[in-house]
């Protein structure tokens, strides 16, 4: 994936009108996560509804999993192939904490895969390239380039069963726990 992704963000200029305010590389507010996986933020909102007054960036502090309390957040993740990624996955830390004391819990020693994990989060899940399996407690599916999932706070991992990375676009809304 190249990074840093290019963004574009729409605002208004002092009469109201429509215009463009950010044209360019998005921040440099990436996750290096577990085994190789990549993500980039591209926005945050902090609430709903979000506030779409100003002009200012909207990412701020450094990269976390969970999107802020009552907020969302868009990025873009590569998950590299499972070939790669899967030894050290099984290694990594067993919660992806931030700041917030917001956190997603690991299930590593999970038989099937060391990336099953669950979040208290909606998440609209777009294939951008290659293909990925989205594996559940119960059940699998292959997404492939233009599919799309809606991940309803359950447990599930991702499992990249090629010799290509697989690209997403993810937006991650807050939610209540399950």
């Amino acid at each position: 994936m190249k990074l840093p992704i290019r963004r574009v963000v729409t605002g208004h200029d002092a009469s109201g009108k429509s215009i463009l305010v950010m044209d360019g590389p998005g921040p440099d507010r990436r996750g290096k996560g577990t085994a190789g996986v990549t993500a980039q933020d591209l926005w945050k909102t902090y609430g709903a509804p979000a506030d779409n007054s100003g002009n200012e960036e909207a990412l701020d502090g450094d990269f976390r999993l969970p999107p802020p309390k009552g907020g969302s957040v868009f990025r873009v993740v590569e998950y590299p192939p499972d070939s790669v990624r899967l030894a050290t996955l099984a290694k990594g830390p067993d919660t992806h904490d931030d700041s917030s004391g917001m956190s997603a819990a690991r299930d590593k020693n999970n038989p099937r895969h060391p990336g099953f994990h669950k979040t208290h989060t909606v998440d609209y899940a777009i294939v951008l390239s290659g293909e990925i399996w989205a594996m559940m407690d119960e059940g699998e599916t292959l997404l492939k380039q233009g599919d799309v999932l809606v991940q309803r706070g359950t447990n599930h991992a991702w499992s990249n069963r090629t010799n290509e990375p697989a690209v997403l676009a993810f937006v991650l809304i807050d939610a209540d726990p399950v």
